[in-house]
């Protein structure tokens, strides 16, 4: 009884948690410095419910959908091949982005816990992160479900430790810092980042796979409760972590949060923390890199090794030649705010096709629309 628990319920919401936890989370208190915790706070409970929503739209087109398919195949089978082009080029150019991403901090984080020990340059570093991801992700989505589970687990292990180390030094003054004049000139700088955070519609596809396998049947019920539950649990733990590195660091908060610890922290809770870090950018690599190699494969029907390559080496030659630019907010506004906001929209033109309902598909669209409009002026 328990194992079964464990296999469609424990082990799925890991997976999904875990490919959501990548390292949009990292910005997050210092996007929160800069705007505000309030407004933070205010923007966690709408997009929260923005993306529970749109999570539950695209469950029921996926378990209506015939075949196993990702995104641009769901937006071909409902409104056309152009509309499924200029889908696949999204998906390439904002996983392309996002793995550029993971690479850039993973390389820091492994660079900053084992370089003061084994010397070596970050692109040293950067190098063996990329050769074990891009080993792993030749393997299905079952041979990292247990490793996304513990490294979930070492994550709030983590904070807990960083709870203790720091707790001399947390102040709960630092939390309310920023000014309204900040918080104004800063309203909309949460949206883009926070919705990067917090996105997971590529993961629900591997989720019904994955569960349906096991069940055998389609898991209506048990989907819409792993991926709502998933994404609940993530926006909590994401919040804390705002609170916790605010409370220590405050002003010093650190676009990448964990690097601004060393100031406050013994060097022993620091290095975990960014191992940790490490690992939770390893998991979501590998998550992230094993979706869009079998998007490739399903929808473009491209051989495994074609899809492979297409997968692993833009990040790497994209860091090679841009290695020396380290901000990483800008990035993760432009894929959350405009790339992801078009998915958005698209998940509910989708939905419209299968007899949603206006009430909803209308109002939400609005949400996507502003933000990407602001996004692109911004």
């Amino acid at each position: 009884m328990l194992s079964n628990i464990f296999k469609d319920y424990v082990y799925p919401i890991a997976v999904f948690s875990g490919g959501m936890v990548g390292v949009g989370f990292l910005s997050l208190p210092y996007i929160a410095m800069q705007s505000g915790i309030w407004l933070t706070l205010l923007y966690f409970f709408v997009l929260t419910a923005l993306v529970v929503s749109i999570n539950l739209i695209f469950c029921q087109i996926s378990l209506k959908t015939p075949d196993f398919k990702r995104f641009p195949g769901f937006v071909g089978y409902y409104l056309g091949k152009w509309a499924e082009a200029f889908t696949m080029l999204s998906v390439i150019f904002s996983t392309i982005g996002v793995l550029l991403i993971y690479l850039l901090i993973g390389g820091q984080f492994l660079t900053s816990v084992f370089q003061p020990f084994f010397s070596g340059s970050v692109l040293f570093y950067v190098l063996i992160y990329f050769l074990v991801v891009s080993i792993i992700i030749y393997f299905d989505i079952k041979v990292v479900a247990k490793a996304e589970f513990w490294v979930m687990m070492l994550l709030f292990l983590s904070l807990f430790l960083v709870f203790i180390g720091g707790f001399s030094n947390i102040k709960f003054g630092n939390i309310f810092i920023g000014s309204w004049k900040s918080v104004i000139g800063n309203f909309f700088l949460p949206y883009g980042p926070l919705l990067f955070a917090i996105w997971g519609i590529g993961l629900i596809p591997e989720i019904e796979e994955m569960i349906t396998k096991k069940q055998g049947k389609q898991p209506k019920k048990s989907l819409k409760y792993i991926i709502t539950t998933s994404t609940i649990i993530v926006s909590i733990f994401y919040f804390l972590f705002i609170l916790l590195i605010l409370g220590i660091t405050g002003k010093q908060t650190e676009q990448t949060a964990l690097q601004g610890l060393k100031n406050f922290l013994p060097n022993i809770f620091v290095l975990i923390s960014l191992f940790i870090g490490a690992l939770a950018t390893f998991t979501a690599f590998i998550t992230q890199g094993i979706i869009f190699k079998k998007t490739l494969i399903f929808d473009l029907k491209i051989k495994h090794w074609q899809a492979f390559v297409m997968t692993c080496c833009p990040p790497l030659i994209l860091y090679l030649l841009l290695f020396k630019y380290n901000s990483f907010i800008p990035l993760l506004s432009f894929i959350g705010g405009v790339l992801l906001g078009i998915d958005g929209i698209l998940i509910l033109l989708m939905y419209k096709k299968i007899g949603g309902k206006n009430i909803i598909i209308y109002p939400l669209s609005l949400v996507f629309l502003f933000g990407i409009i602001y996004e692109i002026i911004y």
